[in-house]
């Protein structure tokens, strides 16, 4: 059985021309139609956003049963955060603090799924990292030794993605992912980086999957639609898995 997960940091749905256009994020979605998808830069009550609360819109526009937001920046009016859509049922949702000092709110929104094969469930990690490698790198240490990720039961398949705003591809061997036991697609070195920002002619590998657990016979590409290119300024990054 195939499990197709996708990352996508959405620019609150303001495209590459600066239109807020929350339909075209619903069309990529839909081509893609992914078992999981994770959200960032998701705003709920925002002005500029026509006050929608847009991980409803999105869930409900693509027929997402279930689904969760994490608030991570307050604004004036609303705020905006991470979301998680998911066709498997929600069992279990906990939100990891990433902020440090006087840097921008961050967080990690983590949840277990009721996913077919998963006898432990399948968790899932979505993040939106800082932008210095040294704030990148304590926020995956603070995950990592999370008491939401030490409570998982070993072997289980677990999944850390989102926005991980990584240009040189120093988080994994760097901040502890790989001595965690996760995999990567590229970060060994016998694959290229896969690039998803910016969208029209993307330069950076920004957005990334990690996976541990019944995880197998992994593919993970950008999105090649044309409308992908212009809804956001970051590509969808979608990811296949075996599972069990």
């Amino acid at each position: 059985m195939q499990l197709k997960v996708m990352t996508w940091n959405i620019h609150r749905c303001f495209g590459m021309d600066r239109k807020f256009r929350p339909d075209r994020v619903i069309e990529v979605i839909r081509h893609h139609d992914p078992d999981v998808l994770l959200l960032q830069e998701v705003d709920r009550g925002v002005p500029r956003s026509n006050k929608l609360w847009l991980d409803h819109e999105l869930a409900r526009d693509c027929e997402y049963e279930f689904h969760t937001w994490a608030q991570a920046h307050v604004l004036k009016v609303g705020s905006y955060g991470n979301a998680i859509l998911s066709r498997f049922p929600i069992k279990k949702r906990k939100v990891v603090d990433l902020r440090l000092g006087w840097r921008k709110r961050r967080n990690c929104l983590y949840t277990k799924l009721q996913a077919p094969r998963f006898r432990h469930g399948l968790h899932v990690f979505n993040w939106h990292l800082g932008l210095s490698a040294m704030e990148r790198t304590a926020q995956v240490k603070k995950v990592l030794h999370s008491g939401t990720m030490h409570s998982i039961s070993p072997g289980s398949a677990i999944l850390l993605a989102g926005d991980c705003n990584d240009w040189r591809n120093l988080l994994y061997h760097g901040s502890g992912i790989k001595t965690a036991g996760f995999h990567a697609w590229s970060e060994h070195g016998r694959r290229q980086h896969i690039r998803t920002y910016p969208s029209p002619a993307p330069l950076g590998p920004l957005d990334k999957f990690f996976w541990r657990g019944s995880l197998h016979d992994e593919h993970i590409h950008a999105s090649r639609l044309k409308l992908a290119k212009m809804a956001s300024d970051h590509l969808p990054l979608v990811a296949e898995f075996r599972m069990g």
